[in-house]
């Protein structure tokens, strides 16, 4: 980011979809509504390259000089997300192909298998001279790599694939006997006698191999990273001193967010709120807090959104008055330092022709050009946001590893989604208004009071021995339903379910119970509690044993009535809750709500009204409190002291606002 103290704004800027005349009035316009960065040159490889070797970068230093001079930074793209025709022309074999032996064609973006080594070479020589041309260039503000790795290519099953696949096995396994024991391929006849014979799971009669499924999640994973990586290693002997990023997707199984932050030097994320979906805010909320804490807590961009309406749904509602607003300073109260959109001018023809812009079809004159030109003046207005950082005593746990094996096929239920397994956790605690950082199971924990694990159905000794002696030093811990079952190569832990867990928790589960389609059931809390944790589930139950657990809450009905459904044990100084089913969101924001006041884990504000966020952020000499009404209607909210809103410049201090229906409020004594 910029040694300037700023909150950027911004978006993607494709001027080679419009003649040179247009430039001028763009950076204009860019001036009038308070841009200070865009992203530029996503697809410009093949107007750069228009032939193999032959570079025409001449347009370009004109778009970059034209930025420069109106004082915009860029975030310069490396070109590689989309090839050009050409490339697929002479070397078909960069082409992906589905699991199923299908090829994948030119015509629409990223046809390119990530294993192509063909396609690696083209791409880092444009970096090569994309990065020698631009280093010294003083509109470049960071390099943002490829284009949202993962997004229409997951992963490859072409042979250059499996042969890739191959050498992964190796270095993971060293041996083919190694490999037969972590793929139990004792079963259904599956051994192999050479890595010569191993593919990837493509299209089989019936199931294939769940740890090969599961190995080649981690595979593509790491083909797609290694794409990115032999960018980064030109930009880093090029460019040293300029900063990296590449912007992911929201709920992205292809990518582990934690591993590739490793790789980064800022976060970046796309995300585009549905305004048909009233709890949209809530998805956005998750990914805004991982993009947060997958660096420990630093600042990070949101790279793209829309001003209005997308064109990739089935339906496309435009945001209403206000929404964008209200969305974009969402992003900015969980960490954000740069709003950015897709894309400065709307596109005439493609694709993506009906996706808003910053510059709609219409021109100016426009309600969407008018309110980003608002926002982009309210950013303006608070350059001391960027920088400070939010604090939280909970963290709610999340594993790519166990997300790929999670979802895997012939599992007791297939209706298990690791993505809205994780949302209903999180939202307990933010309508709570409590902080919480997301992280893997891997990171440091005694810093926290309280730890959510929604679910980690693959658990590693080490990880499952880390939360024991977390809770044994004094942490409260909520587990939920199937958890702790299987180890890193998708084998039962035997013993009884969830074996690496059951001492910590006090408890055994004998038997899974899911439910079937739209079936619910009853909960009821034991005698001698204060009910407030009776109500309804869904999705999944379990038969559990207590094993010095006590019961919280029971079933009320059908096979397991009687049986714990929410249970508590005492192990060591410290506390573990267990969550056999998935409750309905208002009873799991209860037992949330009584967990977190067990752990003295406090809302950010007390008694927030319904649909009302409320984040902090700070550092050493300044606090900013927002405040954000995702509801229909006016709410009030009481503050702890007198405070004046940064966003009404010239306002008294009050302690009481009164924030309208998508309303939002920077706060400050």
């Amino acid at each position: 980011m910029s040694a300037d103290r700023r909150i950027h704004f911004g978006g993607d800027y494709n001027p080679e979809q419009w003649p040179e005349e247009v430039w001028a009035e763009d950076t204009q316009l860019m001036k009038q509504a308070g841009v200070t960065m865009v992203t530029a040159g996503i697809f410009s490889w093949a107007r750069v390259e228009p032939r193999p070797g032959d570079y025409e970068f001449g347009w370009f230093d004109r778009v970059m000089d034209n930025l420069g001079e109106a004082g915009v930074r860029v975030c310069l793209a490396t070109m590689t997300a989309s090839p050009p025709p050409w490339l697929s022309r002479l070397h078909p074999e960069v082409l992906p192909e589905t699991e199923d032996g299908r090829r994948k064609w030119p015509g629409g973006r990223q046809h390119y298998c990530p294993s192509s080594p063909r396609y690696r070479e083209y791409a880092t020589r444009l970096v090569e001279r994309l990065a020698a041309r631009y280093a010294e260039h003083p509109a470049l503000q960071l390099w943002h790599v490829g284009n949202e790795f993962g997004c229409h290519t997951r992963q490859c099953f072409c042979d250059v694939s499996a042969a890739d696949f191959r050498r992964w096995l190796r270095e993971r396994y060293g041996t083919v006997e190694a490999l037969n024991d972590a793929w139990s391929t004792a079963f259904w006849s599956q051994r192999y006698d050479t890595f010569e014979e191993v593919l990837p799971p493509r299209l089989a009669p019936t199931f294939a191999n769940p740890a090969q499924q599961l190995d080649y999640w981690r595979f593509s994973d790491d083909a797609l990273r290694q794409c990115y990586l032999a960018e980064l290693d030109v930009l880093r002997r090029v460019t040293p001193g300029v900063p990296v990023t590449t912007n992911l997707m929201p709920h992205h199984k292809p990518v582990d967010a934690f591993e590739w932050a490793r790789h980064q030097d800022v976060m970046s994320l796309d995300f585009y709120q549905d305004p048909f979906d009233p709890e949209t805010h809530l998805g956005a909320a998750v990914n805004f807090d991982l993009m947060r804490s997958a660096r420990d807590g630093q600042p990070w961009m949101l790279l793209e959104q829309a001003p209005s309406a997308v064109n990739w749904r089935a339906r496309n509602s435009p945001k209403p008055p206000g929404t964008m607003r209200l969305w974009s300073w969402q992003a900015v109260a969980q960490g954000a330092d740069a709003v950015l959109y897709f894309q400065w001018r709307q596109s005439r023809g493609g694709a993506e022709k009906y996706h808003s812009a910053m510059v709609p079809h219409a021109g100016t004159d426009t309600r969407i050009f008018r309110e980003v030109s608002e926002l982009g003046r309210e950013l303006a207005s608070v350059p001391d946001i960027a920088g400070t950082r939010s604090r939280a005593d909970a963290a709610l746990l999340t594993d790519w590893n166990s997300w790929w094996a999670l979802e895997l096929d012939s599992h007791p239920s297939t209706a298990l989604d690791q993505t809205l397994i994780n949302r209903a956790h999180h939202a307990a605690l933010l309508q709570a208004g409590v902080p919480c950082d997301i992280l893997p199971p891997d990171r440091p924990l005694e810093s926290y009071k309280l730890v959510v694990v929604p679910n980690l159905y693959l658990l590693s000794e080490e990880n499952a021995e880390r939360l024991a002696a977390y809770v044994e030093g004094g942490g409260h811990l909520l587990v939920s339903f199937f958890s702790g079952i299987v180890d890193d190569c998708d084998r039962v832990q035997l013993g009884g379910y969830p074996a690496r867990l059951r001492r910590l928790l006090g408890l055994r589960v004998e038997e899974f119970w899911p439910l079937e389609e739209c079936a619910t059931l009853s909960v009821a809390e034991v005698a001698g509690e204060d009910g407030e944790l009776s109500g309804a589930a869904d999705l999944w139950s379990e038969a559990v044993d207590l094993e010095g657990a006590e019961a919280v809450a029971t079933f009320a009905e059908g096979e397991l009535a009687g049986r714990p459904a929410v249970t508590r044990h005492v192990h060591g100084s410290g506390t573990a809750w267990y969550v056999a089913t998935r409750l309905e969101p208002s009873l799991m924001r209860r037992l949330m709500d009584r967990v977190r006041e067990a752990a003295s884990v406090h809302p950010v504000l007390p008694g927030l009204p319904d649909h009302v966020q409320a984040t902090v952020r700070e550092d050493e000499e300044q606090r900013f409190l927002f405040l954000l009404n995702h509801g229909a209607a006016e709410a009030v909210v009481e503050l702890p002291e007198p405070m004046r809103d940064r966003l009404r410049p010239g306002s008294e201090a009050v302690s009481t606002v009164n924030l309208p229906a998508r309303g939002v409020a920077v706060l400050q004594p």
